[in-house]
């Protein structure tokens, strides 16, 4: 690792990559500031003798600013205090031979460390992981940990990509997390961003090329990927994604809103990350998940043996609008596009994306490449996350809200489809609480946060600004506490056991045939919310859904008559399924 404090049995090397100032200095915390070497290549380094883990430090700028290390491991007291050196491989891992999970086996739970439990923390997290594996969970996705500014926040605003948020615990403290849901067969993913920084305690552009004004990005300029100095700014970002994967044995990340990530090298920043990252995971199975809004599937490619040569899957929109649309009746804003095509549900299902090149009115543009050489396994799919529920005026859990008849009914559709599904977490159980967005910045920015996502959500119809929460306030934060004491009773039980045996069934009937599958075919009935899909499998055979996913007993029972029934919800009577009934079938090969 290039950046970063080096511990070794004779003290501590420090180091700065500061090509922008002729000038760096080391404080420690308990004495005065000593200045550093300085290299031609603008890297300064000091060695003291005896510092060692727990050494409280900060670099002096030239106008004596005193700011910490960008490459910090661990920050005790937030973005602008000490950074402190960490020796991360004291930590003595219970399962050290862990090599991960297959691809197809994973059912993924996305969690907020500091709303999964009343403490917040990674330790408190440790105690519920037991319910996640009865549930069927094998995967859980952490959003971002990179320290960022104040007491909460979602984390897409961090600024110190290598230090765990010390909100949550102390980096052997997420290492503990790890270990633990290792130890149940459960995977651990990691939402990163490695497209913009935060507005509050990012210090490298006061000494370091970080932006670049040749691109431009929702955030302002955008990294400096491609320009001059710009390769210890790919290696800063490359190497974080790294040592996720090695320090923390990580298997996986979640890369944010990659579209954004511009790059005109020869080879872009994201495939030099994805060739990097694999060739250091050796044999373990890593998997790299990504959120792209321009549906690009060329970051999406496989081999001839239908292993992913770069990004093993991207999460799926799509199937969130259209079962979204489905459930709630919502047709506002980019929802309309998918209303307005009777096809989409289907095409969703079956293929991934709806657009895959179609002009898309919302964006007003195309959208999207085919799907053709794609497996299902190559989407994630979900009915709720952070931002299709944060990005509401009260972050109300709408599908939560609405019968359990139809809830069960969208649950069992994309549970139990080859695509990989993703819960929120709560949602297993109905949770009715809500996940407002929420952070907590310096006063100026807290003003301009309120006064931004006010004119954002007005613009949106449907949501009416006057009744959005004030996303800096502590009470937002902590309405978004999971309420963990209903799951004991009814009606979030009986969802609970609802869920838990969609989860049964996909494991033992789903997971065995999702290596080979391919692209579905299907077919959909304008007059009523009825589809019918067949997905080839290897070896011959054919999973078969059946679904009418409306409040009309209008569509006809076209269920596979050769097929064995895995799965029914709902009734047929006279040749018709009744509204919200699901029918899953095999056929054999």
């Amino acid at each position: 690792m290039m950046f970063g404090p080096i511990n070794s049995g004779s003290g501590v090397r420090f180091r700065l990559w500061a090509p922008l100032v002729d000038s760096v200095g080391l404080k420690l915390a308990d004495r005065e500031p000593q200045d550093m070497q300085r290299s031609a290549d603008g890297w300064y380094d000091c060695d003291i003798a005896d510092a060692g883990p727990g050494s409280l430090y900060r670099f002096v700028l030239p106008d004596g600013r005193q700011v910490p290390d960008p490459a910090s491991r661990f920050q005790p007291h937030d973005v602008h205090g000490f950074s402190e050196v960490i020796d991360l491989k004291s930590y003595r891992w219970k399962n050290s031979n862990w090599a991960g999970r297959a691809w197809e086996e994973l059912v993924i739970y996305e969690m907020h460390i500091g709303t999964f439990t009343d403490e917040g923390t990674f330790l408190a997290a440790i105690d519920r992981l037991d319910h996640l594996a009865r549930l069927g969970v094998t995967a859980i996705q952490l959003m971002p940990l990179a320290d960022f500014p104040g007491r909460y926040g979602w984390g897409y605003d961090g600024v110190l990509p290598y230090a765990p948020d010390s909100s949550y615990g102390r980096p052997e403290h997420l290492m503990a997390l790890v270990d633990a849901a290792h130890q149940r067969g459960i995977c651990v993913l990691l939402d990163v961003v490695y497209n913009h920084f935060g507005p509050d305690g990012n210090y490298l552009p006061s000494y370091a090329p970080l932006f670049s004004d040749s691109h431009q990005t929702p955030w302002g300029n955008g990294i400096n990927y491609d320009g001059e100095g710009s390769g210890p700014i790919r290696e800063f970002a490359i190497q974080n994604a790294i040592y996720w994967v090695t320090e923390f044995k990580l298997d996986g990340l979640r890369l944010d809103a990659v579209h954004a990530i511009k790059d005109d090298s020869r080879e872009h920043f994201l495939i030099e990350l994805a060739r990097r990252v694999r060739a250091e995971a050796g044999v373990r199975h890593v998997h790299l998940i990504v959120e792209n809004e321009d549906n690009n599937t060329d970051l999406l490619k496989r081999d001839e043996s239908g292993d992913a040569t770069l990004f093993t899957a991207q999460w799926n929109d799509d199937i969130h609008h259209v079962l979204h649309i489905t459930a709630t009746g919502e047709t506002f804003g980019y929802y309309g596009d998918y209303a307005q095509d009777t096809n989409a549900i289907g095409r969703a299902l079956a293929e991934g994306f709806v657009f895959q090149g179609q002009h898309m009115p919302y964006r007003g543009e195309a959208r999207g490449k085919s799907t053709l050489a794609l497996p299902p396994t190559a989407f994630i799919s979900f009915i709720q996350n952070h931002d299709q529920i944060g990005n509401r005026a009260t972050g109300d859990r709408v599908i939560a809200a609405q019968s359990a008849e139809m809830a069960k009914a969208i649950a069992a559709v994309y549970l139990l489809a080859p695509q990989i599904p993703m819960l929120f977490m709560g949602e297993e159980w109905g949770a009715q609480e809500p996940f407002p967005y929420f952070c907590d910045l310096n006063e100026e920015l807290n003003a301009m946060v309120r006064k931004g996502r006010r004119e954002e959500l007005s613009r949106l119809p449907g949501f009416d600004a006057d009744d959005l929460l004030d996303p800096t306030a502590p009470s937002t934060f902590e309405m978004a506490k999971l309420a963990w004491w209903n799951i004991s009773h009814a009606p979030y039980s009986e969802m609970l056991d609802f869920y838990s045996m969609l989860l049964k069934i996909r494991h033992q009937e789903i997971v065995p045939l999702l290596r080979g599958a391919k692209r579905g075919t299907f077919a959909t009935d304008p007059n009523a919310a009825a589809v019918a899909i067949d997905w080839p499998l290897a070896g011959g055979g054919r999973l078969h859904l059946r679904a009418n996913l409306g409040n009309d007993g209008l569509s006809p029972d076209i269920r596979a008559t050769d097929a064995r029934e895995v799965f029914s919800l709902g009734s047929a009577n006279g040749g018709k399924l009744s509204p919200w009934s699901v029918f899953w079938s095999i056929s054999p090969g």
